[in-house]
């Protein structure tokens, strides 16, 4: 599959909420989030929590999303980083990387008034360099897929995706215990959508 990538600027989205701060330097964006940020709707804990930190703007289903970042700021529970797909406060979807137990895991929040988590230790990726969460649209489904700079493609996670109102999408961040995390996004890209669920974008 030959794909099409184009960079998208970190000044075309807005943040849903500014961090700390933010800054830009040889095209990486770092970013510092607030403590206590988080996004997560009732399920198990029974809290609403809508402070994350999201740069979006409105997605075009003809493409494929790209993020892209690295772990080596990924030290305290829940420090996450990755793509967020948003339709609004009760629709949405984040995927990414977290920590939990003191592990790395790359998982899923798939949330319709109620939020649905999964995730899988991916401890050997922490000194893999670079993450790349991407989502496409195909066949009615949201298809997530992440991989790190040293392995392929791995399948995420495959749900249902409402398309009859806009949604936007891109970089998104929380940091629900540190008070000092910061994330370097490397990347934020357009490029071509997955042709098919067993056929890995190239």
């Amino acid at each position: 599959m030959r794909m099409n990538r184009q960079l998208i600027n970190w000044k075309e989205g807005v943040w849903s909420r500014e961090p700390e701060h933010v800054f830009v330097e040889e095209g990486i964006l770092t970013a510092r989030g607030k403590q206590g940020s988080d996004y997560w709707e009732n399920t198990y804990y029974g809290f609403q929590h809508r402070s994350g930190h999201s740069l979006l703007k409105k997605w075009d289903l003809s493409d494929a999303i790209e993020v892209s970042f690295t772990l080596d700021t990924f030290n305290d529970l829940y420090d996450q980083a990755g793509v967020m797909i948003w339709r609004n406060d009760q629709e949405w979807i984040k995927s990414g990387v977290e920590i939990n137990d003191g592990v790395p895991h790359i998982g899923a929040v798939v949330t319709n008034q109620n939020s649905d988590w999964s995730l899988s230790p991916v401890p050997e990726w922490k000194k893999q360099g670079e993450v790349t969460v991407r989502a496409s649209f195909f066949d009615q489904s949201l298809i997530i897929r992440a991989k790190t700079s040293q392995e392929s493609w791995r399948t995420v996670r495959v749900c249902p995706f409402n398309t009859d109102r806009p949604f936007y999408a891109g970089p998104f961040f929380c940091s629900p215990k540190s008070a000092h995390f910061d994330v370097h996004f490397t990347s934020w890209m357009r490029t071509s959508p997955d042709e098919e669920l067993h056929t890995l974008p190239g």
